[in-house]
């Protein structure tokens, strides 16, 4: 692994309405990852996202938001693993996931969408499932609330509290994928 150039994105919506919702849990590891390396993100004219390119754990790294809403992600990251000559094996997605109790991780390599619209997009544009993922816990939502709508609400005030820490966790995990592997990610950050 420790040769390879790595894409990875955070899935989420554009604009500041969406900035604090479980949907762009992707978004904020993104930011997070962004902040330790000490870059700032820039509009990709080839693609519709915000790109950097930096290094992570002495990896060749690209970072990427999707500018595009998020059942539309897979324009973007298509164009970002064509426009870096990059294989869907070296990209790692980060997103949030309604299976799995809040601020759990797990990390994984392939499988379906499970019904996210932002994997099914990704699926549909890169013609492969056959990446990296990173699935960050929000829940399932209570009572009766539709799916679409708990992950477009803001966390929370106790998951507020709780947030910071467990992006810094998926963020660790990102970098421990890139220059452990996927088994010793998987057996330090899947809880």
């Amino acid at each position: 692994m420790a040769d390879d150039v790595w894409l990875v994105v955070g899935l989420g919506n554009p604009g500041p309405s969406y900035a604090r919702t479980r949907h762009n849990v992707g978004h904020l590891v993104a930011d997070e990852l962004a902040a330790r390396t000490g870059t700032s993100w820039k509009q990709s004219k080839q693609v519709k996202a915000e790109v950097i390119e930096t290094r992570i754990s002495g990896l060749r790294t690209v970072l990427a938001k999707p500018r595009s809403y998020m059942n539309e992600s897979g324009g973007p990251v298509s164009g970002l693993l064509k426009f870096f000559k990059l294989d869907p094996a070296n990209l790692v997605v980060v997103h949030d996931e309604l299976d799995i109790d809040f601020g759990v991780l797990r990390c994984k390599f392939g499988g379906g969408d499970n019904g996210h619209n932002g994997l099914r997009s990704v699926r549909k544009s890169v013609g492969t499932g056959e990446y990296y993922r990173i699935r960050f816990g929000v829940g399932r939502p209570p009572g009766r609330q539709n799916p679409a709508d708990f992950v477009l609400n803001e966390f929370s005030a106790a998951e507020r509290k709780d947030l910071p820490f467990a992006v810094d966790r998926t963020a660790d995990a990102v970098e421990c994928l890139l220059t452990d592997g996927l088994e010793s990610t998987q057996g330090r950050y899947n809880s």
